[in-house]
């Protein structure tokens, strides 16, 4: 987890180090709006904005931590499972898909293959759309392991707390404490930044009462020992 000390426009808060992580699943893209207008109809609770961009199969935005927390809980009491965010190590486990690059398509990453500002390049790449609003979630090729957009489009919610120096709270899920409001990790960056902003290691930091229009989130369930 982390980038190497060489990596092209890192920060020191990418210390690369070894983390272990249980077996989860993950979803394969980003919770979206058609599926969080079901959830929002059924607790009869008003419907975040789409920024007149659209909903359907784009990625639901205007979420808080606090809303994507609750919509897990929703969805794990209807479907008998346990779901929640994922810690940022697995978000981080699972954006990577075995690959050690700044990004899983490799050195550099194009419009082609991800939803940034295209004005910007890294690693050779070139220049490309800006597209200036979501995209439908599987636009863009999935990564080695099949999931969508885990580089771009909006900013990820994870349940961990935010740590600067990386002492093991990438490891824990923060859970439902609504007196804690230390900011919360997101990742992936999103259709309004720059390429090293969508890089594995790259992160950043929200607090959990936020809510914008580059921000959703994904969510896991975990696996118990007997596979089931």
């Amino acid at each position: 987890m982390g980038s190497p000390s060489g990596e092209k426009n890192r920060f020191e808060n990418e210390r690369q180090h070894e983390v272990e992580v249980k077996q989860f699943e993950i979803l394969k893209t980003p919770v979206t709006f058609a599926m969080f207008d079901i959830y929002c109809k059924a607790i009869q609770s008003s419907f975040p904005g789409d920024e007149t961009w659209g909903r359907g199969n784009r990625p639901v935005i205007n979420v808080s931590y606090w809303s994507a927390l609750e919509y897990c809980q929703w969805l794990g009491e209807k479907i008998d499972a346990p779901i929640r965010l994922p810690t940022e190590a697995e978000w981080e486990y699972a954006c990577r898909a075995g690959t050690d690059t700044p990004f899983w398509t490799g050195q550099s990453i194009s419009p082609d293959q991800a939803n940034f500002d295209g004005n910007y390049t890294y690693g050779g790449s070139e220049k490309g759309l800006s597209r200036g609003q979501t995209t439908p979630v599987d636009q863009f090729p999935a990564n080695p392991w099949g999931l969508h957009d885990m580089h771009g489009n909006v900013w990820e919610w994870c349940a961990s707390i935010y740590d600067e120096t990386y002492s093991g709270l990438e490891l824990q899920d923060a859970g439902f404490d609504y007196e804690d409001h230390r900011e919360r990790v997101v990742r992936g960056g999103s259709w309004h930044n720059v390429p090293s902003g969508l890089r594995s290691a790259s992160r950043n930091k929200l607090r959990p009462d936020y809510h914008y229009l580059r921000v959703g989130f994904r969510i896991v369930r975990e696996v118990t020992t007997n596979g089931v």
